[in-house]
């Protein structure tokens, strides 16, 4: 194999057509953490929802979309909840791993996006990135499928969004296929040759975390932001008394922190919108540290302005009127685009994520403490094992008490060797290594790990 050229060229462009779909917000989050790479005035492509997408195309993509956001939320009711999302939750299920067998065949599955396609599903789509042939970086496998079934011309690159997938990732003959998979995760490397994929067609990069919050191929942003983080996440010196000689020698000298800073969480709710009353809990369960100014919270809505009023009205019944815009911040943008740049704005300033063990599991390596909330689907409780293996997250305890909980981890400096085993444990720079996976190219990276 040919070494890769290093590039030397500062202003060498780098294009492709990144495509995403907005269900739920894995695979568009994924997509925006390599839109430095979208063709100039293009941006990311939603291929469920673009400009002059047919009614027919339309009609099926939303179809599924809605079915599956209408089950995740009815997770949450009793009795019927776990059995209504079972029926699209077995659809997906990833087979345990051991043992290694050949888990190549077909599934339901994939038999049925196959004949979507064969159905006219995404043509459109692809006869109109094939007049311009860069590159094609999707974050959803049936686009891949349609970029190879309707003869793209260009390269056609998968990025895979979760710790470990499932057979509906792999194309329906795998052995045959040309596109080429870009992974998260060693498991989902070896998932994939389960799958019948060749190995000349996975590579391993890790997630692709968006370069503002990684520092781009510099790290010394996230360093600095993971050094405040530090300070906040152990009042007490505790994990400071073991660790202190490492952390001075990987990331500076401590500097004195205001006085007015506090730990602050930020809670996201997921694309569906299941977690609201799981959002309320927590509200509710901190809301002495947030009206006497001991913590900080976020609550990350998602693109649902409609929600705020909803959250504030409790908010003022609890008695936080005060510290709503301060001390408890809801943010919830029109847009989807403009909800995933404020988020990534009020991440960079936050010490902890809580969040359900989603495709955000991958944050843990910026340094960012993860409290995971009840995993929804299969793949989320793979992620959930990843964040505990690599050390970066920790399963919430009952959110109504996370008064005592949560603020006995911080003063413990529990949550700060959280932040401290995720930074060094997962991978961080996965755009760049995209990057120079799909342009050929040696990109001047921090040599960060890539694990399991």
């Amino acid at each position: 194999m040919a070494p890769k050229k290093k590039n030397t060229n500062k202003h060498l462009k780098h294009e492709a057509h990144i495509i995403a779909v907005d269900m739920g917000y894995g695979h568009e989050r994924a997509a925006y953490g390599l839109k430095h790479l979208a063709v100039e005035g293009e941006g990311i492509i939603i291929a469920n929802n673009y400009s002059g997408i047919p009614r027919k195309d339309s009609f099926m993509w939303n179809g599924s979309r809605k079915i599956y956001e209408t089950l995740s939320r009815a997770k949450s009711i009793p009795l019927v909840g776990n059995t209504l999302f079972g029926f699209i939750d077995k659809m997906q299920t990833i087979p345990p791993f051991y043992p290694a067998r050949d888990l190549s065949a077909p599934t339901g599955q994939t038999k049925q996006n196959y004949a979507s396609i064969r159905a006219g599903l995404g043509r459109d789509l692809i006869n109109r990135l094939r007049k311009n042939p860069v590159p094609i970086i999707t974050t959803f496998f049936l686009t891949a499928f349609m970029a190879e079934e309707y003869d793209y011309p260009g390269d056609i690159y998968c990025v895979t969004t979760d710790t470990d997938i499932s057979r509906a990732w792999a194309p329906f003959d795998p052995r045959k296929s040309r596109i080429k998979y870009v992974a998260a995760t060693g498991r989902c490397v070896e998932r994939l040759k389960l799958y019948g994929v060749k190995d000349k067609n996975i590579i391993h990069t890790g997630f692709p975390l968006p370069p503002e919050l990684v520092g781009g191929t510099d790290p010394t942003a996230v360093k600095k932001a993971l050094r405040r983080r530090l300070q906040v996440l152990d009042p007490k010196g505790i994990f400071r008394r073991r660790y202190g000689a490492a952390i001075d020698r990987y990331l500076g000298p401590a500097k004195a922190l205001p006085k007015d800073e506090v730990p602050t969480i930020m809670f996201s709710i997921g694309g569906a919108g299941a977690q609201r009353k799981l959002a309320l809990d927590i509200m509710y369960s901190l809301r002495h540290e947030i009206a006497t100014g001991r913590l900080r919270l976020i609550l990350a809505l998602g693109a649902r302005p409609q929600m705020i009023s909803w959250f504030e009205r409790y908010a003022k019944y609890w008695h936080l009127k005060e510290a709503i815009g301060h001390t408890l911040i809801f943010f919830a943008p029109k847009s989807r685009k403009v909800y995933f740049e404020k988020f990534n704005t009020m991440l960079f300033k936050s010490d902890i994520l809580w969040t359900k063990p989603s495709e955000l599991s991958f944050y843990a390596g910026l340094g960012i403490p993860i409290v995971a909330a009840p995993p929804i689907g299969s793949q989320e409780n793979y992620n959930l094992e990843w964040m505990q293996q690599v050390g970066g997250g920790i399963p919430q305890r009952n959110p109504l008490y996370a008064g005592e909980w949560l603020v006995d981890w911080i003063e413990s400096g529990a949550l700060a060797r959280l932040a401290w085993h995720g930074f060094w444990e997962a991978p961080t720079h996965g755009a760049y290594r995209i990057e120079g996976a799909v342009f050929d190219e040696e990109l001047p990276i921090e040599e960060l790990p890539l694990v399991v």
